[in-house]
């Protein structure tokens, strides 16, 4: 057992919907430096996961938070989901959605103040954004957007960075840029990323959990077939060389598999 202290603990946890289980008997320790994978496949309860211990689903069992991730009685997490939630057709600028993860700090009238805007414009240049501060969020490319709600997520200083499949619909650019800005981000929040390429992931994270409906930490980025295969996490990979990539194992629903 690590003589660090946790900032994250799970006990017990699982996550059920009606009668089909998500996740169960859960145990995991999250720290302050950690920058973590978690991969599994489809449907084994990777975002069930992150959504209990951001606190946007319920779950049975213990989640308990350090002191210092605590605000106003709850968690303050910095949490990016899979797919935005924001309109994009709602008349807004981009430096004004990335303020808006500053709401509590709002003043009279509901306007930010000139901090805000501060530091707003500061992660934009971060994110390589702000020369579209003031474009209307509805005119971004997909990867724009990503970056832009990751910078809303970061606003508020969080302990804790949580992604849900941040690459899913965005191309290699905004993927390679991601990953750079989350490897200076690592040495100020921990970060908990749910990613489906384990091969990529792999080359950015400090370490890896294994999600199928059951969880398996493993601390290091370096995880084989036969690990995956004690895990139950029916995965394959080959994660060297120039270009990482992730192979399935043979399964019935997959016709290929069947020749």
């Amino acid at each position: 057992m690590s003589s660090r202290n946790a900032i994250i603990s799970l006990r017990d946890v699982g996550v059920r919907y009606d009668s089909v289980v998500a996740i169960e008997h859960a145990n995991l320790d999250i720290y302050a430096d950690d920058f973590i994978g978690i991969i599994g496949p489809n449907g084994g309860g990777k975002s069930s996961l992150v959504k209990a211990i951001t606190g946007v689903i319920k779950h049975s069992g213990t989640i308990t938070y350090s002191d210092d991730i605590m605000r106003g009685g709850k968690p303050h997490i910095g949490y990016l989901p899979q797919i935005s939630t924001f309109d994009k057709a709602f008349p807004i600028s981009v430096l004004e959605v990335v303020m808006s993860g500053l709401q509590a700090e709002r003043g009279l009238f509901g306007r930010y103040n000139a901090e805000a805007r501060k530091r707003a414009m500061a992660l934009l240049e971060r994110a390589n954004l702000a020369n579209l501060a003031t474009r209307a969020i509805g005119e971004l490319s997909g990867g724009q957007l990503q970056r832009v709600m990751l910078c809303r997520a970061i606003i508020s200083n969080p302990k804790v960075l949580v992604l849900d499949e941040p690459t899913n619909f965005v191309d290699n650019r905004f993927e390679n840029e991601l990953y750079n800005l989350l490897h200076h981000l690592a040495d100020e929040m921990a970060i908990i990323m749910v990613s489906h390429d384990i091969g990529t992931v792999s080359s950015v994270v400090k370490s890896i959990v294994c999600v199928n409906h059951h969880i398996h930490r493993h601390d290091s980025n370096i995880i084989t077939e036969e690990q995956l295969r004690g895990y139950n996490c029916p995965i394959q990979i080959i994660s060297h060389g120039n270009i990482p990539h992730t192979v399935l194992s043979e399964h019935e629903e997959c016709p290929h598999c069947k020749h």
